[in-house]
């Protein structure tokens, strides 16, 4: 189980460097499948691991050394997160793990239409 966990945070994190994902995306729905988590562990393990951010201040880093970052816009976007995480996991909290998967579905779905098609 440990090495099924590192390979989901390193298949997070090569996923977050390239597109800037990772939590929703990637770890969540690896957690429910593969580790065969219910949708509210997934997602509060999913944040726990996110509150580290080790892997993620090191691909910052990389992108402001090559000009890609813009640091007062990533902090009034954590500021939100914050706020949002909170009221996201009170609202999940009290939601079916099944309403709450398939909601996550059609929004994965309706985010992928959105991209594809511009």
């Amino acid at each position: 189980m440990i090495l099924l966990l590192i390979a989901i945070g390193l298949g997070a994190g090569i996923l977050s460097g390239v597109f800037g994902i990772g939590g929703g995306i990637v770890i969540v729905p690896a957690l429910i499948y593969l580790a065969k988590m219910p949708p509210q562990q997934a997602a509060g393990t999913s944040l726990a691991a996110l509150v580290l951010p080790i892997g993620a201040a090191i691909g910052a880093v990389t992108y402001y050394r090559a000009g890609q970052l813009q640091v007062k816009d990533a902090l009034y976007i954590a500021l939100g997160m914050a706020v949002g995480a909170y009221l996201g996991a009170l609202l999940s909290t009290h939601l079916d793990a099944n309403v709450l998967r398939k909601a996550f579905a059609v929004l994965l779905l309706f985010m992928a239409v959105k991209l594809w098609l511009g």
